[in-house]
């Protein structure tokens, strides 16, 4: 779990992503082999995640924020549809089983890598225009399918703000901000469904484990410092394609876990 949460913290910073499409696959397994029941290993390591996610993404957009790489206007414009989403998504992960909750997990990692590796860049110096259906549309699906993948949202807000005109660094930072409300609303529901399902799982509560979270937020929230100061020195365009190759390798895994439970 320390071996993951360093690489998990500094690609949250260094993507504006929550960690969740690292932590998710190791939380799986972790769960899996600590016995934990089948029929709730992929609630409790999305629910988790979730948890990890909300610390981590605050010390992410503060980082962002401090090289003015954070439009709050447009995080206020994308909060409630976000929210309604992340709702729909949590709903829809608390009454899918394990398995096809993994099939969907699969497909989207393998759209969103797609969508990486084959996106063209535009310019930096374009002028921003995104309306209010853009944000709402744009809030609601990603918070619809960040939910049940326990995910900030980020691999999606990203391509969508650099899309709308924001410069590359900016689309990171305010998808963290973003992040940081997916990751909040994804957790209470989590623990909310959890407690609703009885699922009485060791060391949790609802779909919240304890002690994983603990060990994985204090590593995940100083690394994701580190990451976002990292960000402001790179080629992004180099690293959005490195990332997309990153998530054919998580979406492959998977797909092997899905014909093989």
């Amino acid at each position: 779990m320390i071996i993951t949460a360093i690489p998990a913290g500094f690609a949250a910073g260094l993507f504006g992503i929550g960690g969740g499409l690292i932590t998710v696959p190791i939380l799986f397994y972790i769960f899996t082999r600590a016995g934990i029941d089948p029929s709730y290993v992929m609630h409790l390591s999305v629910g988790t995640s979730f948890g990890i996610i909300i610390p981590t993404s605050i010390v992410s957009v503060l980082t962002h924020h401090q090289h003015k790489a954070v439009d709050f206007k447009v995080v206020r414009g994308f909060g409630l549809s976000v929210v309604t989403g992340v709702i729909l998504g949590t709903i829809l992960a608390a009454n899918l089983s394990t398995k096809p909750l993994i099939l969907y997990f699969t497909i989207v990692v393998y759209g969103l890598a797609f969508y990486l590796l084959f996106l063209k860049e535009k310019g930096e110096n374009l002028d921003i225009k995104i309306g209010f259906l853009a944000k709402t549309l744009a809030g609601v699906v990603s918070g619809f399918v960040s939910a049940p993948m326990g995910i900030g949202g980020a691999v999606m807000n990203v391509p969508i703000l650099k899309y709308f005109g924001y410069p590359i660094n900016k689309a990171i930072g305010s998808a963290a901000a973003i992040g940081f409300v997916i990751a909040l609303f994804g957790a209470m529901g989590f623990l909310l469904s959890g407690h609703l399902l009885d699922a009485n799982v060791p060391l949790s509560i609802g779909f919240l484990n304890i002690p994983v979270f603990l060990i994985f937020f204090p590593i995940t929230a100083f690394m994701a410092r580190i990451g976002a100061k990292t960000s402001h020195r790179l080629n992004k365009r180099k690293l959005t394609k490195y990332f997309g190759i990153f998530l054919v390798f998580v979406g492959s895994r998977f797909l092997f876990e899905y014909f093989t439970l």
